[in-house]
Parts: C-alpha cells; sequence; structure tokens
C-alpha cells in the first residue's frame, strides 16, 4: 500500500508538473480513435474513385472521419481558450472546422478536415512518446531491495523480518547469494561481493570484519553477520533513488519547437482572416484563407523529421525514448562515460594462461575450470566460458570444498587441485617460488588465481574486466564531431580507472566515485555552460543520467534502473553509434528547419494568393496536401541517413593448436601479453 501510494502521488506530480510546463492543453491521442477515423477517410477516397452514384456514401464516410478524428482537437482548443491561452490547437481547431464546412464539394471539405486533424494527432502522439523515467525508476530499484532480512535475536537465534522494519543497531545475517537489505558493518565473517551496481567496481570485493556492506549489493560467498548502520531512505541505495527524483524534477521541459512559431503564427492568420473579410466581405476567401494557413507544414515539419531519424536510429540499434533527444544531441558538447558496463564488458574474462613447467595451456585450464565447475563465482564462470569457447572437455570435480574469500580444493583426475590466491596456496603448504612467475599487477584491475596439483603450482590464471574493442574508435569519433570534453567517471579504483582511460586514450579520469559525486560532477560541468551527455548501465549512474540534459544507457547489458532513467539507450551496447547519433541529429535538425522555412513561404504565398482571389477553398486543400507532400517527402531523406554503418557479420576460421585444443591466435576478447 505505502508503494502504490507513493508511485501515485508521484504519478499526480508529474502530470501537474507537466500541464504547468507546457502551459496549454495536451490532446488526448487514442491510437485506436486514429485508426478509426483514417479508415473513414481511406474508404471515402475509395468510394468516390470506385462509384460514380457514391458521393452520398463517400461523404458520409469522410464525415464521420472528420468529427472521429477532429472531436479531441475541437474539444481540446475550447479548453484552451476558457483557460485563457492561445496555442496551436485553437488555430488547428479552426482549419479543421473551416475545412470541414469549404468548398464546392463537401466531400473535398471532409476529408480536409479529417486529414488536418489526423496528422495533428499522429504529430501529438510522436511527442508524448517518452517513458516515465522517475516512477519506472523508483520501482526497479525497489525491487533490488530485499523485502526480507535475516535478524539475529538475543539468544543467537534469527527471525526473518521485513527490511523496512530494520533500525540502527540491528545485526543482520547474510547468507551466500542473498542481497544485502541494509548498509551495515560487518562484525564476523568473510564474503565476496558484487557491488557493481553501487560503486562500479568490475571485480568482486572481497570482505572481512570492519568492512562496509551496501544495500542492493550481493554476497557471493561466505556467511556474515552485519551491523545495520543505515536503513530504509537512509541507505546509499536509498540516496540513488531521491537523487533520481530530485534530478527528474529539475529537468528543464524540452519546448516544442511548433508551439514557439504557433505562439505568433495564431494571432497572425486570425487577424489576417478578419482583415480579408473586412475589406471584401467574400466569405469564400476567409475560408481560403484559413484553410491555405492551416499549418500542416508546420505540423508536419518536426513529427515527420523525428519519425525518419527514430527509424534511421532504431535500424543501427539505438532507442529513442524521448524524441526530444533527436534535436537534443546536436547540442551535446560534453560526454561523461562511466567505465564498468559501459567502456568496459562489465563482465570477468580470462585475460593469460600462464602455464609453469611442462603443463599445457589447455591443460591447466582443464584442470581449473574443471575444479570449479560448481562454483558460484564470477571467476568460476570467465574460465567455464573460456573452455566451452576453445572445446576443452571438463572432468568430474570430487570432494569439491570451498573456503569463503581465499580458495578452493577439489579432487580432479585423481590429483588434488588447489586454487586460490597466492596466500591460499602458501596456507595448503604449496611452495611460494610460484609467486615471482606473476608478472601482472592487480592493482590496475587484475585478478590472479594460482593452481596447484598435488602439492605443485602448475600456473597461473590472470582475469579482468575487458574494455570494449570499440570504446577508442568511438571517442575518437566524439572528438570529430565537436565534442569538447569527454571524461569517464567511475567507482572504481584509481589505478584500474588509469589503466582503462590509457587503453581507451580518455585524457579526464574521475575514480572512486559515489552516485552522489557522480551527480556533483554533472552539476558542475553543466554549470561551466556545456551540454552534458551521460552513458551508464547500472544504478550508480542512474541519478547522473537523470541529472544530465542527456542520459544514454548500455541498454543490453545495464540495469533497468539506468535504462528507465535515460532516455535514450543502446540496444546492442555499440559505443560508435554515439557520433552516429550526433551527426544524425545535426541533420534531423536542418530539415526541420528547412521544412518550417518552406511552411513560412508556402502559407504567406497562400494568404496572398487567397486574398486576392486567386484561389478557391479546393484549390487551397489540395495546396496544403501538396506542401504537406513536400515536407514529408523532405523528411524521408533521413531514413536511409547511416545505412553504410549497418553490421554485417564476416565468418573467419582460426587454426588451432593441435598440441593443446587452444587456438592459436588469442581469444579476441584476451589481453596481448605485456612485454
Amino acid at each position: 500500500m505505502q508503494v502504490t501510494s507513493l508511485l501515485t502521488r508521484e504519478e499526480h506530480a508529474d502530470h501537474d508538473h507537466d500541464q504547468h510546463d507546457h502551459g496549454h492543453e495536451h490532446i488526448p491521442v487514442r491510437l485506436w480513435q486514429i485508426m478509426f477515423g483514417v479508415i473513414f477517410i481511406a474508404n471515402s477516397y475509395l468510394v468516390e474513385w470506385m462509384f460514380e452514384k457514391g458521393s452520398m456514401v463517400a461523404g458520409l464516410s469522410a464525415m464521420v472521419g472528420a468529427v472521429i478524428l477532429g472531436w479531441p482537437i475541437v474539444v481540446t482548443a475550447l479548453k484552451d481558450i476558457r483557460r485563457g491561452i492561445l496555442s496551436i490547437n485553437e488555430l488547428v481547431a479552426i482549419a479543421v472546422l473551416a475545412a470541414f464546412g469549404s468548398g464546392e464539394s463537401q466531400i473535398g471539405g471532409y476529408q480536409t478536415a479529417g486529414i488536418i486533424a489526423f496528422f495533428m494527432l499522429l504529430g501529438e502522439l510522436i511527442e508524448t512518446r517518452t517513458a516515465a523515467g522517475a516512477r519506472a525508476s523508483i520501482e526497479s530499484l525497489i525491487k533490488l531491495t530485499p523485502t526480507k532480512a535475516r535478524r539475529i535475536t538475543t539468544n543467537n537465534g534469527e527471525e526473518e523480518v521485513a527490511a523496512r522494519d530494520l533500525a540502527v543497531g540491528d545485526v543482520i545475517r547474510i547468507r551466500p547469494g542473498d542481497n544485502v537489505a541494509a548498509d551495515g558493518v560487518i562484525v564476523s565473517g568473510q564474503g565476496s561481493f558484487n557491488q557493481a551496481n553501487i560503486t562500479g567496481e568490475s571485480l568482486p570485493v572481497d570482505k572481512k570484519p570492519g568492512d562496509e556492506v551496501f544495500a542492493g549489493t550481493q554476497n557471493l560467498t561466505g556467511v556474515l553477520e552485519v551491523k545495520v548502520t543505515r536503513a530504509g531512505q537512509d541507505t546509499t541505495l536509498g540516496r540513488v533513488r531521491e537523487l533520481i527524483l530530485a534530478a527528474e524534477k529539475t529537468k528543464l521541459p524540452i519546448m516544442r519547437i511548433i508551439d514557439q512559431y504557433m505562439v505568433f503564427y495564431t494571432p497572425l492568420v486570425l487577424v489576417l482572416g478578419a482583415l480579408v473579410w473586412a475589406f471584401t466581405r467574400d466569405l469564400n476567401r476567409v475560408i481560403t484563407v484559413l484553410v491555405v494557413a492551416c499549418p500542416c507544414a508546420f505540423i508536419l515539419a518536426s513529427p515527420t523529421a523525428m519519425v525518419a531519424a527514430l527509424s534511421a536510429a532504431a535500424r543501427l540499434g539505438i532507442l529513442i525514448k524521448n524524441v526530444g533527444d533527436i534535436e537534443l544531441a546536436a547540442r551535446i558538447n560534453a560526454f561523461i562515460f562511466d567505465k564498468t558496463g559501459t567502456l568496459t564488458t562489465g563482465r570477468l574474462a580470462v585475460s593469460r594462461l600462464a602455464p609453469l613447467g611442462e603443463t599445457k595451456p589447455a591443460e591447466l585450464l582443464r584442470l581449473a575450470a574443471s575444479a570449479e565447475k560448481y562454483r558460484n563465482h564470477p571467476t568460476a564462470k570467465a574460465l567455464a566460458q573460456l573452455a566451452e569457447e576453445a572445446g576443452v572437455p571438463l572432468a568430474e570435480p570430487k570432494d569439491f570444498a570451498e573456503s569463503a574469500v581465499r580458495g578452493i580444493k577439489a579432487g580432479v583426475d585423481g590429483a588434488e587441485i588447489v586454487i586460490g590466491r597466492a596466500q591460499w596456496l602458501k596456507d595448503n603448504r604449496i611452495p611460494d617460488d610460484f609467486v615471482k612467475s606473476a608478472d601482472l599487477n592487480e592493482t590496475e584491475g587484475f585478478s590472479l588465481i594460482f593452481v596447484a596439483r598435488n602439492g605443485q603450482c602448475i600456473g597461473w590464471v590472470g582475469l579482468q574486466d575487458q574494455t570494449r574493442a570499440e570504446a577508442r574508435e568511438a571517442l575518437v569519433g566524439l572528438k570529430e564531431t565537436g565534442v569538447r570534453r569527454i571524461a569517464m567517471v567511475t567507482g572504481d579504483r584509481q589505478p584500474v580507472a588509469s589503466r582503462v582511460a590509457r587503453e581507451i586514450g580518455c585524457e579526464e579520469v574521475v575514480a572512486e566515485c559515489l552516485p552522489q559525486n557522480k551527480v556533483e560532477f554533472v552539476r558542475q560541468m553543466k554549470e561551466r555552460g556545456y551540454r552534458v551527455a551521460v552513458v551508464g548501465d547500472g544504478v550508480n549512474d542512474a541519478a547522473a543520467l537523470a541529472a544530465c540534459d542527456m542520459g544514454i544507457a548500455m541498454c543490453a547489458a545495464g540495469s533497468e534502473v539506468a535504462i528507465h532513467s535515460a532516455t535514450t539507450a543502446l540496444m546492442n551496447n555499440d559505443l560508435r553509434r554515439l557520433p552516429f547519433l550526433v551527426k544524425l541529429s545535426r541533420q534531423t535538425r536542418g530539415v526541420i528547419n528547412q521544412n518550417f522555412l518552406f511552411g513560412v513561404f508556402f502559407s504567406i504565398g497562400g494568404w496572398t494568393a487567397g486574398a486576392f482571389g486567386y484561389l478557391n477553398p479546393i484549390i487551397a486543400a489540395i495546396m496544403h496536401n501538396v506542401g504537406s507532400l513536400i515536407v514529408v517527402f523532405n523528411s524521408a531523406r533521413l531514413v536511409r541517413i547511416g545505412e553504410e554503418l549497418e553490421p554485417f557479420q564476416a565468418v573467419r576460421a582460426e587454426p588451432t593448436d593441435q598440441g593443446t585444443g587452444l587456438k592459436s591466435e588469442p581469444v579476441p576478447r584476451l589481453a596481448p601479453r605485456p612485454a
């Protein structure tokens, strides 16, 4: 009940906020109503064309279609007038009514009225495709936080309580696989935590007594007892939620381009019609002026270009939820990137297999992956994935035993396999001369595990979160489009962030940031006059995605919170689409301006010809339909933009090492061996 009432209040608040921002009433758009109206209008044309004596049926069909499509426009215009507002709604309503009763052919008038109403409703439908980001984000955040917690009682037992009932000072028990219900400090036990959704760290973080854990993060291994330090809305996850709401409320509304013109256009047309009547007393001329001045070109100028741009973007895997972003992207001059899951893949992967002695790479991989076969840990998943890709068969492990955080023991093919960090092998009496063989720096984001067989180290495996192959190319493309500032802001450690920045060519790096730090960085950049786009994928990015001018989520790997907070998503996670989006935006803005300019000259010419009696209402109706087609065809040019960027798959045979069963070339996602 509390969640429902909260969402309801926020929904009303958002609705009131939108009404206040736009001033005029929004025309209620119902898809079924548009479809029914279009069917009747199309039927009138069909009957008129096929049957010589079908004028009455065609006229009735056109009239019904015009009423269905025009009714919500006229009603909305009346509401605007009652509120003392004059906008495009009134001019379109007058044009619909004038067309409805215009000309020598009543059929043509009905058809014209229906077409005008249809395009107005289509434009309104396109412009209101923005998702309710704040409400969806709240719902996703609520799902992330567990609703139950295991609270330890005074007699050292445990009871299951609602997470909202936790208080500061309570001690809760967290088992492997549990999501943490509240922020706290570990009292006893050790575990490995996936906290990428809060801090952005790509690798699981080992925690011991005295370390802090965050609500919404996942315990991968070990049983721990945690003393609650922050609960409910005071947790880090709760603060992220509040930041999303605050950012959504302070985001400036995108002014509709059409309304900016119609503020002046509507009164001008009405005054012009009054002057024509005053000087000529010819109602036909007045109707002609109103019909030819019907803002079809203006109405279509933005929506048709937007639809064409949306089609071009969707073809390349760019989902734009707020169509205003198509126009906004042209003015973006600063990009802020998250690291984990955005500039990197967000998944732990094997970067090095380093066998020692006479051990073969395939043998090292088979033993390690077999021993870790049933372990629920990112390291085990990375080894299993590489073994599957390399075609290495796995054996069944026996006598499996795991020590939280440190490592595992298992029997494989009759041999005792010990896998884990260096200290784990030392604790199991493995000679420590193997440590010198490792040449990777763990502080730069590499994770090292050593493998021993029957008391002897046979090699080590290096794992890391790989950078995306296209990241460097994407950043170069953004700079070529004129983006002045590109920064990477991450919750990961400084050495890890610096390594990734070097690999992708990003000059500005801010590391060890919590969500509120990211939002503050965005605000500082906006205060310096930049138009900021944020690209991210996790919960820790959601507040920044909502606070920036344009939020772009990595959809395929991103969290629901990030996707809902952003207004644009990369469905295929290809960062090279970002420069294309900027270029598409600029071309779309150019087409819209061309359409508006054409509309101005078309209207002025039509007014003049109508006022002096050179046009009748029927010719005027034909003219504004021709003008509409010109605008549509001009906008349609945008559909073909980016065709040269459409991906294609090339199959390449890769030779294999006959002795090991592994590819003789490095696996594409493996990092090259340092010199």
